[in-house]
């Protein structure tokens, strides 16, 4: 079975996936294989998404299953007692310079001090420099790929668990989407270490969402295919140029 640099670094990589989005699936199997993963280990798996049956005090029933996934995920890598984990969203696509520079991503993981490590996120951000991550204090709008360090795992679950005891709109934190949660833990913890990959590593490609719900008119049989192909072209730019 042939290796990734970037997934051998890490204990485990879970990668978030409702068990019947078999497209999805099928689609981040094409990803893993970009980076030299040709079949999946006990190392990368995908966990099966939770989706709740009522919303309770979150935003939508889509943001609390998100919550509800992730939680579970590092319970388990605390229970497992892991050094660290990476965490993908199942419409995640990888970047080409990510592809060709798993090796220098991984010597700066290893080189440097951090507690998340976000590879892909929305921040419009050009460093400039040779390094490719760097420390970042403001908040984060999205999950799709990243990563978290032993030394906050354990600190980072019981943060969460209290967020599912307290009411919406809470001021210590209450329910609300994942990465809104993250970005409150990382706010009231300033001594935790968060790097973002400069430039991003991945990005969600674009498809129908399962948090968000499905706009009235991907429900057309007609614009199926016209969408489709829409969404290819705007993903293939985005993998290519995005440097």
């Amino acid at each position: 079975m042939s290796k990734s640099p970037l997934l051998s670094f890490f204990d485990r990589s879970y990668i978030i996936n409702l068990p019947e989005r078999f497209d999805r699936r099928n689609q981040m199997k094409q990803e893993l294989k970009m980076l030299g993963l040709s079949e999946l280990s006990e190392e990368v798996i995908f966990f099966p998404a939770i989706r709740p049956t009522d919303k309770g005090e979150f935003p939508s029933i889509g943001s609390k299953g998100c919550f509800l996934s992730h939680l579970a995920i590092l319970k388990e890598a605390k229970s497992q007692n892991l050094n660290n984990l990476l965490i993908m969203e199942d419409d995640l696509s990888f970047t080409r310079f990510l592809v060709k520079k798993q090796d220098t991503i991984v010597d700066e993981l290893r080189r440097l001090s951090w507690d998340f490590a976000y590879l892909g996120h929305g921040v419009n951000w050009n460093s400039g420099g040779g390094q490719i991550f760097h420390e970042y204090s403001e908040p984060l709008a999205l999950t799709h790929f990243f990563a978290v360090n032993k030394r906050t795992i354990a600190e980072l679950v019981d943060f969460l668990e209290e967020v599912l005891k307290r009411p919406a709109g809470h001021p210590e934190g209450g329910p609300m989407h994942i990465d809104g949660a993250y970005s409150t833990f990382r706010k009231q913890h300033p001594e935790v270490i968060t790097l973002i990959a400069c430039p991003s590593l991945g990005f969600q490609r674009a498809s129908s969402s399962d948090v968000t719900g499905y706009k009235w008119f991907e429900r057309l049989p007609i614009l199926a295919q016209p969408l489709g192909a829409a969404r290819d072209v705007k993903n293939w730019y985005r993998r290519n140029f995005t440097s």
